[in-house]
């Protein structure tokens, strides 16, 4: 990872550190919402949402729209990006060991 995408993974990781915007990340996940139906799905009043939704949208995980008088939230699938690419790097290092583990194994059975 480069350093000037630590910043942004930082943002995005302490984003999801909280259950309530997690919960609220997956209530927008199919589709656009407005915070009273967003609040109502997750439990939480409309203020404490909008204050969670402002967090998501600085961390780059939600963006928000206006439909008329609406103003909808989604989820940015782009901010999830960083987040995605420092995942993704653990895994051919994983796979390898267990790639590794199982032909040791197929080794000591034959």
């Amino acid at each position: 990872m480069n350093a000037e995408a630590a910043p942004e993974l930082d943002r995005a990781l302490r984003a999801l550190a909280d259950g309530n915007r997690r919960a609220i990340l997956a209530a927008i996940r199919t589709s656009p919402k407005p915070v009273g139906t967003i609040a109502e799905e997750v439990g939480l009043s409309q203020q404490t949402t909008s204050h969670h939704l402002g967090v998501l949208r600085k961390a780059g995980l939600s963006v928000g729209t206006r439909e008329g008088t609406r103003h909808l939230f989604a989820v940015d699938t782009d901010g999830l990006a960083a987040v995605r690419e420092y995942l993704d790097d653990f895994w051919p290092s994983k796979l390898s060991a267990l790639k590794a583990a199982v032909e040791a194994g197929e080794a000591g059975r034959g």
